[in-house]
């Protein structure tokens, strides 16, 4: 079973195998049955064939970090606002592309801006994106995003007064002037 945050990756939920609605007796039967399961000494004695994967006990680790964190009330309350805020941050999101943004070359460094509704700015610039590993290459009055191995990616990026964030799509083949 999924918990619904399968966007983010393999949540403590899924690594439970629970919904996220579920109930602590839930919660501790299924990290009971997991640590059978998933035991190193057990899955020594298995076919190697079935669990390979699990056989250096990666999988039983997991178990254990999902347990710490669901059978507590208080971390687990914690956990699930931060779900809750990354589910906000990827869903929430209007997504707009480099077209959409007003580029303003700086000379070293190109910022980009996108106006909010509220009147401020979301903004980013040229070395924010070098460091998450999206360089911005310039052609003459040209500029466009390189991602690895030309495939999409996107960057949320926050409002510079309100609550508000957009989803900067990266797509390397788009060129637009500065």
């Amino acid at each position: 079973m999924s918990s619904g945050y399968g966007f983010i990756g393999e949540t403590y939920y899924d690594v439970l195998s629970l919904k996220h609605d579920a109930s602590y007796d839930e919660i501790r039967a299924s990290y009971r049955s997991a640590l059978l399961n998933f035991h190193p000494d057990k899955l020594q004695a298995m076919c190697q064939k079935s669990h390979p994967d699990d056989l250096s006990g990666e999988r039983y680790f997991k178990v254990q970090k999902a347990w710490e964190v669901l059978g507590s009330s208080t971390s687990r309350a914690a956990y699930d606002r931060e779900l809750q805020a990354a589910k906000g941050d990827a869903m929430g999101a209007e997504s707009i592309s480099l077209e959409d943004m007003v580029v303003e070359d700086k000379g070293e460094v190109v910022e980009l801006f996108y106006q909010c509704r509220c009147g401020d700015y979301f903004f980013i610039d040229s070395g924010e994106l070098e460091e998450m590993g999206y360089p911005l290459l310039r052609n003459g009055s040209k500029v466009s995003l390189r991602t690895l191995e030309a495939l999409p990616a996107s960057v949320v990026l926050p409002c510079g007064s309100c609550s508000l964030k957009v989803r900067l799509l990266i797509d390397s083949s788009v060129l637009i002037d500065c």
